[in-house]
């Protein structure tokens, strides 16, 4: 294992979280950040993170978004629920629809972390193309199949398609 994945291991693993996440679209475009997971390996996905205890899931969002993005949001829509089950990492993810009301687009940084840790290594807007691009692998479930951009806005329900839990 090597140092980075023993600080994801320890900082995010071997325990349920609930995390929040933010679909920020514009010019049909989907914001992205691709994180570092340790031994060569990346994931994609929209903003977010962990819920702090206290703090409503909505607070919880924006602060967030401000802590990896720079950019401040309002929360639209409840989209969906995806359960992410890939030991050691097990999260309940609620997935949000959000407007940018200020703010510039900047790479953040996660504060759980030292800086010499951080995960956060690319944040950009994707077109469907773009992100048809990432190799299934490297960018969350949820993302595998988009056609358009308004395919994320019809999500409703709980998902968990294949998770790689093991006994």
């Amino acid at each position: 294992m090597t140092i980075l994945e023993e600080v994801i291991h320890e900082k995010f693993g071997g325990r349920l979280r609930t995390r929040v996440n933010g679909i920020l679209i514009q010019e049909d475009k989907i914001l992205m950040i691709k994180h570092h997971m340790g031994n060569g390996k990346y994931f994609w996905n929209v903003p977010g993170g962990g819920m702090k205890f206290g703090s409503s899931s909505t607070e919880n969002l924006k602060r967030e978004f401000m802590e990896e993005t720079g950019i401040e949001i309002s929360i639209e829509n409840f989209l969906c629920t995806y359960e992410y089950l890939n030991l050691p990492l097990h999260a309940v993810e609620l997935y949000f629809e959000v407007r940018q009301t200020g703010g510039k687009l900047q790479m953040g940084i996660d504060p759980e972390l030292p800086k010499d840790r951080q995960l956060i290594t690319e944040i950009g807007f994707f077109d469907t193309k773009e992100l048809g691009s990432i190799k299934n692998e490297e960018k969350h479930r949820l993302f595998w199949g988009i056609k358009s951009m308004n395919d994320v806005r019809l999500w409703k329900g709980y998902f968990n398609f294949e998770n790689n839990y093991i006994k």
